[in-house]
């Protein structure tokens, strides 16, 4: 564990207690084998004058919602010390009434909640508390004789403390088991299977004693369990199949969910070893991450035809575990599984955001590194089942269950947009993202990569008249984000204004190659995947040209209305699948690459009108811009079109000859 101490940045708060807080805190949690996505909390003491102006201790522990890596002042939350030390002395105490009562004794109301661990935090006697979820340290304190494992690295110097429920409990059973002792004689104190604790008055050794035990630990991993082997090949991830496994989770999830795979060759290693459905299911790396993960993965068969079967059983699993674990008052979580392995490929972590989904992923590869090395010494052995059940349905987690929170419309949904580089299709890839939703944006423009440049947009550069590129890229953004629910065929080229008897071959080539071809064999491509998407819905862009056409535009318009008419049939095709096809109609969609400030100015003269009289040039006297046609597209493929399929929709304003 590399020490990043550094003396040159300090100097400028070395006399600022919680700046120093901020920095180590923030030192510990940019390590992923220290803490996880909020995980691990940190505090220190100081005096403070009150309101009275008299001198107060008060207790600076993380707020609730920080996350240690890019904590801030604001970060952590102030609370009476002595309050907290009296309620340490209390026979009992619920959770709930820990928490209430911590509020109570804040000294700034606009504060975070303050961790659930700040009675503990307040009963070490020292001024800088560390607390980490340390990988290398839990993974032995999770194998047979890990206590006894403890006392051979570390001695006398580690205080060490059974596995006790997070919250007052464990803050009760440490104040019991420590009233006689002296502190100063040890470095820090490790909570078997759960992590962490060192303690000093100062801020710099008592970082290098958490960075002294966790690499104490790792050496000793080395020494005793050595390398991990890592496969030579895997099977690849049934595309097909994924994407069935997804649409089974996310209706047992009550919500769509994004399927993150993890295919590397250390998640393939570990699904590919032969006893990988048993050592899996034992339990998290430590209670804390029962939240994110479950108790259990879903187990998929390398061979799977990925049916109902295999994410029913689980459920029935899970609804079995909570009623042999529930009393009367709780409620049972969704039974969907958060993350899978899938037996000689990867695994899958799902989440109904991106963020949920990342999180699970980046727990896992910390957990099956730590189940490995952990055989190796003896066994993986987590909690057992009871205590892992106490922390996932802890009554502070419980108590979330009341809070309802609206959901963006398509969060956890996944869609896919073409011609996303500009206009009309750029404003429907915001659109989509602002309303929850993960978008593969194609465009033939290479300015598509980098564009957007946000984890829930995925930008891929394909010229969609290229069939077998096509292809490919609609299979990478399936697998990307796990599935496909919404498309949103829009790519297409405006091209010369050319009479019948005078027109070039090539000119009606690219508007049917562009403007209908490629959209059919989008949508061949893409139908295998929507028929498991989640509400699934297809909106294609046409043009006003359909209804109403003018001459010089054969081309474009005969394309047009093609494609028109193939929405059409695909509404009666598609509609046994629940699929709905529905069509824009734009015209006058002036803030896209089409129109040139020059060709603008060219229109409105030729009419005698302004630039800003022609944009508006219909009956509303109104412009058109790309986000209202997003707007239709974004209503279309919702719950406002969701029993209405085979419509034509205009957006232009009003156009005379088109009523």
């Amino acid at each position: 564990m590399k020490n990043l101490w550094s003396d040159t940045t300090v100097e400028q708060f070395a006399d600022n207690p919680l700046q120093l807080r901020v920095y180590s805190s923030r030192l510990l949690g940019r390590q992923p084998d220290l803490v996880l996505h909020g995980g691990g909390n940190t505090s220190v003491k100081v005096i403070e004058k009150n309101l009275f102006g008299e001198d107060e201790e008060i207790l600076y522990v993380k707020g609730s919602g920080w996350d240690l890596g890019d904590i801030e002042t604001q970060g952590f939350a102030p609370v009476r010390l002595k309050t907290l030390q009296h309620m340490a002395g209390f026979d009992e105490l619920s959770d709930s009434e820990m928490v209430r009562m911590q509020r109570a004794a804040m000294t700034d109301p606009y504060a975070p909640n303050p961790s659930v661990e700040a009675v503990l935090h307040a009963i070490i006697p020292c001024k800088y508390v560390d607390h980490t979820h340390a990988d290398a340290v839990i993974t032995i304190t999770n194998t047979p004789g890990g206590e006894e494992k403890m006392r051979q690295i570390y001695g006398d110097r580690v205080l060490l403390v059974p596995y006790v429920m997070p919250g007052f409990i464990l803050a009760k059973k440490i104040y019991e088991m420590t009233k006689e002792i002296d502190w100063s004689l040890y470095d820090g104190m490790v909570l078997l299977n759960h992590g962490v604790f060192t303690f000093d008055d100062d801020a710099r050794r008592c970082y290098e004693k958490m960075i002294d035990i966790v690499t104490r630990a790792e050496h000793y991993l080395d020494k005793h369990a050595g390398q991990l082997s890592v496969a030579e090949s895997h099977a690849a991830m049934d595309l097909l199949s994924l994407v069935k496994i997804r649409k089974q989770v996310s209706i047992k999830r009550g919500a769509a969910v994004y399927a993150l795979t993890d295919n590397s060759e250390e998640a393939a290693s570990f699904a590919s070893l032969d006893n990988v459905d048993e050592i899996a299911c034992r339990g998290p790396l430590t209670p804390d991450h029962i939240i994110r993960t479950k108790q259990k993965p879903l187990l998929i068969e390398h061979d799977t035809a990925a049916d109902d079967s295999e994410v029913e059983n689980y459920a029935a699993a899970y609804q079995a575990y909570f009623d042999r674990n529930a009393s009367d008052s709780q409620l049972c979580l969704d039974p969907a599984p958060r993350w899978a392995v899938w037996k000689k490929s990867g695994l899958l972590a799902f989440g109904t955001s991106l963020k949920e989904a990342n999180i699970t992923a980046d727990i896992n590869r910390h957990t099956l590194k730590a189940i490995q090395l952990a055989e190796k010494l003896g066994g993986w052995q987590a909690l057992p089942e009871r205590d892992l059940f106490e922390m996932e349905y802890w009554e502070l987690e419980q108590a979330k269950l009341s809070k309802s929170k609206a959901r963006p419309e398509f969060q956890g949904k996944v869609a896919l947009v073409t011609g996303a580089a500009s206009g009309i299709g750029k404003a429907c890839v915001e659109m989509l993202v602002a309303k929850g939703a993960a978008v593969a944006a194609i465009d033939i423009n290479p300015v598509i990569n980098g564009l957007f440049s946000r984890d829930e947009v995925v930008e891929i550069m394909c010229d969609v008249s290229d069939g077998d590129k096509l292809k490919q890229e609609v299979e990478v953004a399936v697998r990307y984000f796990g599935g496909l629910d919404l498309l949103v065929s829009n790519a297409g080229v405006f091209t010369a204004n050319e009479n019948i008897e005078d027109m070039d071959e090539s000119t009606w080539t690219l508007s049917m190659d562009v403007n209908l071809t490629s959209h059919q064999r989008l949508m061949q491509y893409c139908i295998p995947y929507l028929r498991h998407g989640i509400d699934p819905a297809i909106v294609l862009i046409a043009s006003k040209n359909v209804p109403a056409p003018g001459p010089g535009a054969s081309a474009y318009s005969a394309a047009k209305a093609g494609l028109t008419q193939l929405a059409r049939v695909a509404a009666l095709e598609l509609g046994r699948d629940n699929i709905r096809v529905n069509t824009v109609h734009p015209n006058a969609v002036f803030d896209t690459g089409v129109w040139t400030d020059e060709m603008l100015q060219g229109r409105a003269q030729s009419y005698g009108m302004s630039v800003e009289q022609y944009k508006a040039n219909n009956v509303l006297r109104t412009a058109v811009t790309s986000k209202n046609v997003a707007a239709m597209v974004c209503a279309m493929a919702g719950q406002a079109f969701a029993r209405t399929t085979g419509s034509q929709v205009p957006v232009d304003g009003g156009n005379d000859r088109v009523i």
